[in-house]
């Protein structure tokens, strides 16, 4: 970058006039927005938003996600040059206009009125016909985003990719635990599990109710292509969400999150099997789970920004085949 288009580059979180385009801005300076898009909460002609939910208080274990959405965003930082790899030259950026709606606020010290904020929050981007790219935060913040998603698609085909299956019974709906929303989802009827699907499940379960699960051992046994196969055949057509706890990776691969499980996915495949999703009617996502205090080399929050900008694609290349 010459010297004089650097000048012309300043903090484009703030100062970028369009809401399309790669960025050229120094990785290592300015402010994160995720993948240097415009900050605003002005939902004007927007496509889609990335926005934060810096929540922990849901953990069974180790807190420390509240600080996921400020990693993941500082990671992003050096991707917004090229186009992402692995999709030709389709370029999101350039076609869409996308932005960082910035982090839902909440009362760190009155938890039970979290749930209904974050619905709120959601709500408010849908109704203006936007996407959303959510940066967790523990997974307990997935039951509040699905509820805005039901209320307007009905209930949800849900791609959940994790270690565990956040399945175990908790008939208390006014319980807030990251291991038991897909519980919730699946009993308060917003998710359809007759349409959704867990990869990378490695810890037991007693009652999947009736959600098909493929484990870890088998995407590594059977590959990302038959794992594909199975996901589009369960999904086909209907809206999609798709949840993508860090926990999934083996903890080779993201140490940096509260409950680590050996076996689990390689982020080899983990980009194999977002790619390859390409097609799915896929209407939004998260990333939760990113715990920045246990990895000090950064390459869980690189994994999970990774991560977030393949779901940008995949809602993409989803809105474009059906503009």
């Amino acid at each position: 970058m010459a010297l004089e288009d650097a000048k012309t580059q300043v903090d484009q979180a703030f100062t970028r006039s369009e809401l399309r385009g790669l960025s050229y801005e120094n990785a290592f300076g300015g402010a994160t927005s995720f993948l240097r898009r415009r900050y605003t909460k002005d939902l004007n002609g927007v496509d889609l938003a990335f926005t934060g939910v810096p929540f922990d208080q849901a953990v069974t274990n180790r807190t420390g996600t509240r600080l996921g959405p400020r990693a993941l965003r500082e990671a992003s930082t050096l991707q917004p040059y090229d186009p992402p790899y692995g999709w030709g030259m389709f370029d999101p950026l350039g076609e869409f206009n996308i932005i960082d709606y910035g982090d839902v606020a909440f009362d760190y010290a009155h938890t039970p009125s979290f749930p209904g904020l974050l619905t709120d929050h959601i709500r408010k981007l849908l109704a203006a016909d936007v996407g959303t790219i959510t940066l967790g935060g523990d997974h307990f913040i997935t039951l509040p985003i699905l509820r805005a998603y039901a209320e307007k698609f009905g209930p949800m085909s849900v791609i959940h990719i994790d270690a565990h299956s956040d399945l175990w019974q908790d008939d208390d709906m006014d319980r807030i635990d990251h291991g038991t929303f897909m519980y919730k989802a699946v009993k308060l009827g917003i998710v359809d599990v007759s349409r959704s699907i867990q990869i990378g499940i490695r810890t037991e379960c007693d009652d999947y109710c009736g959600m098909e699960y493929i484990d870890a051992r088998s995407v590594h046994e059977k590959g990302t292509d038959w794992v594909v196969e199975q996901i589009k055949a369960k999904v086909g057509a209907h809206p999609t969400y798709l949840t993508f706890d860090i926990d999934a990776l083996d903890p080779a691969f993201a140490p940096g999150t509260g409950t680590p499980v050996w076996g689990g996915l390689a982020t080899w495949q983990a980009a194999a099997l977002m790619r390859d999703l390409a097609g799915i009617n896929l209407v939004g996502g998260d990333i939760v789970e990113v715990s920045p205090p246990f990895d000090t080399t950064g390459a869980t929050a690189i994994a999970g920004a990774h991560v977030a900008t393949e779901l940008m694609c995949l809602w993409a290349w989803n809105k474009r085949q059906n503009r």
